[in-house]
């Protein structure tokens, strides 16, 4: 509990001893209504003060200005015992307000407590605790098992298990070893690590999720815009309506009494406090940030949380985003030779090359090369390699280096890039590398379709065959291929002016040339795990977990938030009106009215907490 709410609580109970005082102690009528006052000020002075000091910048028409309303007229109908309990019955429903609000907001907290305290500096054989910002690019950090990764770098020594829950949601620790990137916010579980750090702390990951959560409420969704409106034009309305029920009947009915028809008046406004919508409905959306973050999927405001419920068109980038970005050889084909056989000659191949499909192919080879028995090697540009290897002429390569060599090769369809193996001349078999699919990626495209989203495209730079191939395993259902970053900007402004109105278009990418076309779409989403700085910048959704699948589990949050959002606009607005009508008609005092008030935004605040476990739902 925080100091100011520990300081309300203590005014509150203080009021309420002199409160039982006024009703319990045999005292005189003039000594009850000095207890009364006392309580009644102990309690209602803040927010008279309030109600004084918004009046006097031209914020008159809020609950503070109702509520000392209301009670002063009270006062002036010789029901002090009323007043000060309307006051303190009024303070005890914002502190349950209060507390659940700083409860909800606690959690979002606590969830997103990664910023890392203190950077354990290498310098020479001594290492020095500093501040993650005092810690410059190059430099070597000591992250001992305990330990929050306070920077973005290398891993120059040492293995262990980094906890990234805070991250990406995901509970299973990752395993790393020298040679692999490291991201801020983890938690180092293991071993001892030695980092080289690649960025400073103002652009680190931590720092980048930390200015993204702090700032998301700061964008609106249309449905709290609507409140805020309705809120500037309900409030000074019930205001008028009160006063003409003050004066109006007595007016025109000689049997009415004027303090009677105050007395309705007054409790109409007290019934007409608007703080259940003011706080219930951005506290549902800030509850859906909270929860989608928890999910690993980091929001940048509340109107593309809204956004995301209704989305027509997902349109996917393909390297990165439904593939793993990197390439694997996926199929090994031998005529006559064993199919490791033509690995290994095809990796000896490869021996000097750093190329990334050369790797990919030492990589599946997994042994040792011996470069001494490589000789005579030669690269063609843009096609291959030529060797001796064990006294043999080798050729590895793609199709124009055998068609050069005047080899034949069978003609190939695969989805990827063949590489071709010859011996002496002949053909002896080839490899198939391609981009890995991600393993979520058809669930993906299989949960969009389930949560409404009509139409799915794919826009890529990538080959054509390969795309088509790729879209027809995943049932996208269309594709555009072979394009340069300004073919897909303008691919993608075609898309959306044949989108349906009201519908959103969300693009999914990760790489550079993927920053203008998530800037223009209505919702951009970046896979944030292996995406490039400027694509992370451009959108408005970063899902760190690079899993498309997460998707569908935002919209899923979405939705769920928007319904909460909802039922709380409905809930209170339908019982304010009910007890409006029978405050005006004199069936409701001052103590329903207060109750219904307060008990109203409890409830709703209460409903709109839900919206933080919304990411637990599956």
């Amino acid at each position: 509990m925080t100091k100011k709410l520990k300081r309300n609580l203590k005014l509150i109970l203080i009021a309420l001893i002199f409160f039982m005082v006024g009703m319990l102690a045999p005292l005189p009528d003039i000594y009850k209504k000095g207890v009364f006052v006392i309580s009644f000020l102990i309690v209602g002075l803040p927010i008279l003060k309030c109600a004084g000091k918004n009046i006097i910048h031209g914020q008159v028409f809020d609950e503070n200005f109702l509520m000392s309303l209301a009670t002063i007229g009270a006062f002036a109908l010789q029901d002090f015992a009323e007043a000060a309990a309307v006051m303190l019955f009024y303070q005890v429903g914002e502190f349950f307000q209060s507390y659940a609000v700083n409860q909800s907001r606690k959690s979002i907290a606590e969830l997103m407590d990664i910023r890392p305290d203190y950077a354990n500096l290498q310098k020479g054989e001594e290492i020095v605790k500093v501040s993650p910002e005092e810690v410059k690019v190059g430099d070597l950090i000591v992250i001992r098992p305990g330990e929050r990764v306070p920077l973005d770098g290398k891993i120059v020594e040492g293995f262990s298990s980094l906890d990234t829950a805070a991250l990406t949601g995901e509970s299973l620790p990752r395993d790393v070893e020298k040679g692999d990137e490291v991201i801020s916010g983890c938690i180092n579980q293991t071993g001892v690590l030695i980092v080289k750090v690649s960025k400073e702390f103002a652009t680190s990951t931590v720092a980048k999720i930390l200015d993204l959560v702090e700032n998301a409420s700061s964008k609106k969704a249309n449905l709290e815009n609507f409140i805020t409106r309705f809120a500037r034009y309900y409030t000074p309305t019930v205001v008028i309506v009160a006063v003409l029920l003050a004066i109006l009947p007595p007016m025109f009915m000689a049997s009415e009494t004027f303090s009677d028809w105050l007395y309705r008046a007054i409790t109409f406004l007290v019934i007409s406090c608007p703080c259940a919508l003011v706080i219930s409905v951005p506290l549902s959306f800030f509850g859906g940030l909270g929860a989608a973050s928890k999910a690993g999927i980091l929001i940048k405001g509340s109107n593309y949380l809204e956004a995301l419920a209704n989305a027509e068109i997902v349109v996917f980038d393909k390297t990165g985003t439904l593939t793993k970005g990197n390439f694997k050889v996926m199929d090994i084909h031998a005529t006559t030779e064993h199919p490791e056989k033509v690995l290994e000659t095809a990796a000896y191949a490869e021996a000097f090359s750093t190329h990334p499909i050369a790797l990919s192919i030492k990589e599946a080879y997994g042994k040792k090369i011996d470069e001494k028995k490589v000789a005579d090697l030669q690269e063609i540009h843009g096609q291959g390699m030529t060797l001796r290897l064990k006294n043999k002429h080798i050729a590895v390569g793609n199709i124009r280096l055998m068609q050069n060599l005047n080899i034949e090769c069978p003609q190939l369809n695969a989805i990827g890039t063949v590489i071709f193996v010859a011996e002496e001349g002949k053909y002896v078999g080839h490899l198939v590398i391609a981009d890995e699919i991600k393993e979520d990626a058809a669930h993906a495209l299989q949960s969009l379709k389930e949560n409404g989203v009509s139409r799915t495209v794919m826009l890529t730079g990538d080959r054509k065959e390969i795309a088509l191939k790729i879209a027809e395993k995943l049932q996208i259902d269309n594709v555009y291929a072979e394009l340069l970053p300004v073919d897909k900007v303008n691919q993608l402004e075609e898309i959306l002016a044949n989108k349906e109105k009201g519908g959103q278009l969300l693009y999914v990418g990760d790489g550079i040339n993927d920053a203008p076309v998530l800037a223009r779409s209505d919702v951009g989403i970046a896979m944030g795990g292996i995406g490039s700085d400027a694509a992370i910048e451009a959108a408005d959704v970063v899902i760190m977990t690079d899993e498309p699948s997460k998707i569908a589990e935002a919209m899923k949050i979405s939705a769920g938030t928007l319904a909460i959002a909802r039922q709380n606009v409905v809930f209170a607005i339908g019982v304010k009106l009910i007890i409006l009508g029978l405050g005006a008609l004199g069936y409701a005092s001052i103590w329903a009215a207060v109750f219904a008030d307060v008990g109203v935004a409890v409830i709703a605040i209460l409903n709109a907490m839900r919206a933080l476990f919304l990411a637990h739902k599956k």
